[in-house]
């Protein structure tokens, strides 16, 4: 199943992101400024509790950063990437500080290097990352930096100081909190300098004291979940090499500014942990390969590529590796008996591998054989039972076969286990028309408009749905269903009012 693009309505998402962003917070702003010389006493920098917002209210606040995500930056859905960047968050988050471990994710289709981490357990990365990164130490060491952010609360400890007077002027914090969630450290301090000059020295440095907290902190999560500290220097030192004679840095480096003490930071901790052996994860590096599969821009030379990369393997490991990269390489050039011939002994050797798995049946797909997909795949969800990449794949392969009722009701009782899923619902939407279901069509569409916070696009779409279901004289409990969503969707839009 090739990767989903939803949806691409600017190029220059950076700045849609922070657009978005300010949109959401300013209201919340002047809200707290009405009150913020009452508050008699406020948390120290260094206490993670904040006096101001509660973590219900970041919570909303995240989500409605989400939302604004959704609709401006192009995102990508490959289950399997998706899988892998829920687990290991996951993993990181359980060995955390995280009090609230209810958490988002948004992966975003580009190949510069960038994370952020927003109020409210927003995670996201772009895919870019997969490609920097090379071991998954490295990438874990990110996921638990920003982690770390939001553990420490640090955009609820960004309002207390504003509040306690360290940043006289609100419009300053919010520039300061569009560079968290955006990790775009240039811009922020543009925006801050638009509003407040004076400002700007002193909210860097506070920047830069969150950065070395969530480097600390990150690198004790690492740890006590497994994973290797040492991947953190590692990847800031490639990064620095990389980028030594570049004009212009990553939005990672320039939001994550990356100095020779910060370094010698990770890397003198690394000393201080008990010893131990790592060992890199192969489901790591067959993601990895599917994002770089992905990028090649010349798929042919791309293939002699991998081709080389196999033959000079040094080990098991590296050659189990390169020869899942040499398939999808295969894959994406449309050589697919060559895949098809590649995968087996991979699947010979660990015939259970869900990413082993879901690639036999992305094959089979492209080779217009959904059919043997569909068969090889129920086995596996017997075994795994709603797990999300063997269920989309399993999905897509009903869809390729044109049994398109069925995969409706395969991917309707998905979306109970993912509910927030905006993609999920977007192709409910697309198949339940494909199936004749006009009405569902408009009640998946109705909940896709109302994650990605295009509330009035989701009234009219369940509208649309409960005017179908009356003319059809359906069940009154389908109808009444309908306009408790409409009446649900009307709060909301009355709250966004409120607070515009």
């Amino acid at each position: 199943m090739r990767p989903t693009l939803l949806k691409k309505t600017d190029t220059h998402t950076s700045t849609l992101w922070r657009a978005a962003f300010f949109a959401c917070y300013f209201p919340l702003a002047i809200i707290l400024s009405k009150n913020a010389f009452s508050q008699s006493s406020l948390p120290s920098l260094g206490d993670r509790i904040s006096g101001t917002v509660t973590l219900d209210q970041e919570y909303a606040m995240g989500q409605r950063f989400l939302s604004q995500i959704r609709r401006s930056a192009t995102t990508i859905s490959d289950p399997l990437l998706t899988g892998y960047l829920e687990n290991v968050t996951y993993k990181l988050a359980s060995r955390s500080q995280l009090t609230d471990h209810r958490l988002s994710f948004v992966i975003i289709d580009s190949q510069a290097l960038n994370a952020f981490a927003a109020p409210g357990g927003i995670i996201g990365v772009n895919t870019g990352l997969f490609l920097n990164a090379l071991t998954e130490a490295e990438f874990a060491s990110v996921m638990a930096h920003e982690i770390s952010h939001v553990s420490q609360r640090h955009f609820a400890r960004g309002i207390d100081e504003a509040q306690s007077g360290r940043i006289p002027q609100m419009a300053a914090l919010l520039a300061s909190v569009m560079v968290m969630a955006t990790s775009e450290a240039s811009h922020g301090a543009a925006a801050i300098s638009a509003v407040q000059g004076r400002g700007i020295e002193n909210q860097l440095r506070f920047s830069r004291s969150n950065e070395a907290e969530a480097d600390r902190i990150g690198q004790n999560i690492m740890v006590n979940a497994g994973f290797d500290p040492k991947g953190m220097s590692d990847l800031f030192e490639r990064l620095i090499a990389i980028n030594r004679f570049g004009r212009r840095p990553p939005e990672f480096l320039l939001s994550h500014p990356v100095t020779e003490s910060r370094i010698a930071d990770a890397r003198s901790r690394v000393f201080r942990y008990p010893n131990r052996e790592y060992k890199d994860n192969l489901e790591y590096q067959f993601v990895r390969a599917r994002v770089e599969a992905r990028y090649a821009a010349d798929k042919r030379a791309y293939v002699e590529e991998r081709k080389t990369r196999l033959e000079t393997s040094e080990n098991e490991f590296e050659e189990t590796a390169n020869a899942y990269g040499l398939v999808m390489a295969l894959w994406e050039n449309k050589q697919y008996l060559d895949a098809q011939a590649l995968l087996q002994p991979l699947l010979l050797k660990d015939p259970n591998r869900i990413s082993l798995a879901v690639t036999q049946s992305e094959i089979l797909t492209s080779q217009n054989e959904p059919r043997q997909a569909i068969t090889f795949l129920a086995r596996h969800l017997q075994i795994n039972p709603g797990n999300h990449p063997l269920t989309m794949a399993y999905a897509d392969a009903l869809i390729q076969n044109r049994e398109y009722s069925a995969a409706s009701k395969l991917i309707q009782r998905h979306t109970t286990t993912r509910p927030d899923d905006h993609q999920l619902w977007y192709l409910l939407a697309e198949t339940q028309g494909q199936a004749g279901n006009i009405s569902e069509v408009h009640q998946a569409r109705a909940e896709y408009f109302g994650l990605i916070g295009d509330y009035r696009r989701a009234r009219e779409q369940l509208q649309f749905a409960l005017r179908i279901e009356i003319d059809q004289d359906s069940s009154p409990a389908i109808a009444a269903r309908i306009r408790e969503k409409i009446n649900g969707i009307e709060d909301l839009q009355l709250q966004m009012q409120l607070k515009n």
